[in-house]
């Protein structure tokens, strides 16, 4: 590994990296966009669909579209933003066909998995690092600003842990480091917040419409904010949460204090 790290440092250019991003889904042309904001060097950008060509558009300008193997071939860091299932099956493949070099960084996205996933690529002398954001990305610039407010989550061998850790404070993000066989339940936790919260909001937004609430996303805004901010205090400081549902102390329906 050391041997690959010294090809990495030396690869740079002026502190600065060639990145190829293999995805122009809701995740890689943000990151991409986020880490050409850091002054690397955004070479190229693969996609097949045309929203994924109209968001490289939008994020990385004047970027050029090229194929997975070309751009494999001209990066020092390929940034690797496909589905988690596809994974495996991708950087497989690229061993198969010889595209991986050594000293190249290889990062993957996908939160269910650490670095194992990418070990045909390391057997070729690749550097793997693993780097989640803990956010719900929407595919646009708003995902910029709020990747500064986000953490990612990273897994990397020990020897190059740093340089995980360097990216994403190149991106705005915080990283916090996740144990390779930690990535499983990190990634249920997180799949379980998301939905969650997206289920209970959706069905919240649909019990007031049938009331003839037109607009309930700005009524449960304020409320959900809060709600979370809250949650998010207590799990941090470690009491049980009180819900706040159920009675007040006059018996009417509302806000239950949480007892002292």
């Amino acid at each position: 590994m050391s041997d690959a790290l010294n090809d990495a440092r030396a690869a740079r250019r002026d502190g600065r990296l060639g990145i190829g991003v293999v995805g122009a889904g809701r995740v890689g042309a943000v990151l991409g966009a986020a880490l050409g904001g850091a002054g690397h060097a955004i070479v190229g950008i693969s996609t097949l669909s045309e929203a994924g060509r109209d968001r490289a558009d939008a994020l990385l300008p004047g970027v050029p579209i090229l194929s997975v193997p070309e751009l494999v071939e001209r990066s020092e860091l390929v940034l690797l933003a496909v589905p988690e299932p596809e994974l495996a099956a991708l950087v497989a493949g690229l061993a198969a066909t010889g595209a991986w070099q050594p000293g190249q960084l290889v990062v993957h996205t996908a939160p269910g998995v650490g670095i194992s996933v990418l070990a045909p690529a390391l057997a070729a002398g690749a550097i793997p690092l693993a780097i989640h954001p803990a956010m719900d990305f929407t595919g646009t610039s708003v995902d910029l600003v709020r990747l500064r407010e986000s953490w990612c989550v990273v897994t990397a061998p020990a020897p190059v842990l740093p340089i995980a850790q360097a990216l994403v404070v190149e991106m705005g993000a915080e990283p916090i480091v996740v144990a390779e066989s930690d990535r499983a339940a990190y990634s249920e936790a997180i799949a379980t917040a998301r939905g969650f919260s997206a289920a209970i909001v959706a069905q919240a937004a649909g019990m007031l419409r049938d009331i003839g609430v037109e607009h309930p996303g700005r009524l449960l805004g304020p409320l959900v904010r809060s709600a979370v901010e809250n949650a998010l205090s207590a799990a941090e400081s470690g009491p049980a949460l009180d819900t706040g549902i159920g009675p007040d102390l006059d018996g009417a329906p509302g806000v239950r204090p949480t007892p002292a």
